[in-house]
């Protein structure tokens, strides 16, 4: 089985995908998280990318789905993947159809986390984050009883940097000139499923799996 999670940055597609993963025993690939861990590396696609990540922008569209190909060529991707932060752009769907089609694979849902954007920015703007081990807190509403360090495993937690209020309005500019446009073109292939992301988190991950084909 493969599932896409579509949404703006802080829907909570992250933290909805993590569960699905563990729920169904599938790997979950989180293009930023990936993108991320390349920066802190000082790779070349980190270096590369970096810039553009600040600034609120999407890498360009071969990245993306080089990173998605080499992922998922992996062997415990073999049963399926739940996918998180891609595809962005038409572009980037069209390319991945064309590369799982040749395996015989399709995409089997994908699940559109929709909220506010008021509540997007409050949760993006709060948010904190374990440099260790990756571990989300929100200063409101779950801040670390550790201060500034994590309760997991007593790292530093820190804002990133694409969570300060002016990155995150231009983040939220591009999703709607570039990935919104997704949400027609799955519901085109009667693959998307509306979620209410402004719910509690046990109540959105329970209407993700009411609404699972076949489950």
């Amino acid at each position: 089985m493969i599932i896409a999670f579509l949404g703006p940055p802080g829907s909570g597609k992250g933290t909805q995908g993590k569960r699905l993963s563990e729920h169904l025993k599938l790997p979950h690939i989180a293009t930023g998280n990936i993108l991320r861990d390349e920066v802190m590396n000082a790779s070349s696609l980190g270096l590369q990318s970096k810039d553009i990540m600040d600034k609120g922008n999407l890498v360009p569209d071969h990245v993306a789905s080089g990173i998605i190909s080499d992922r998922i060529n992996k062997p415990d991707c073999t049963e399926g993947f739940i996918l998180d932060g891609f595809p962005r752009t038409i572009e980037q769907a069209k390319s991945f159809d064309t590369l799982i089609g040749k395996t015989n694979q399709k995409i089997d849902a994908v699940f559109y986390i929709d909220v506010s954007d008021a509540i997007l920015i409050e949760r993006l703007s709060e948010r904190r984050i374990c440099r260790r081990c990756g571990w989300n807190y929100h200063l409101i509403y779950a801040p670390s009883k550790n201060g500034d360090k994590c309760e997991k495993c007593g790292s530093e937690i820190y804002q990133r940097s694409d969570d300060k209020i002016e990155t995150i309005k231009q983040r939220l500019k591009v999703y709607e000139e570039q990935t919104a446009s997704l949400i027609y073109f799955y519901k085109q292939q009667q693959k998307l499923f509306n979620i209410r992301g402004e719910s509690t988190i046990d109540r959105v991950f329970k209407e993700i799996l009411e609404k699972i084909p076949g489950k």
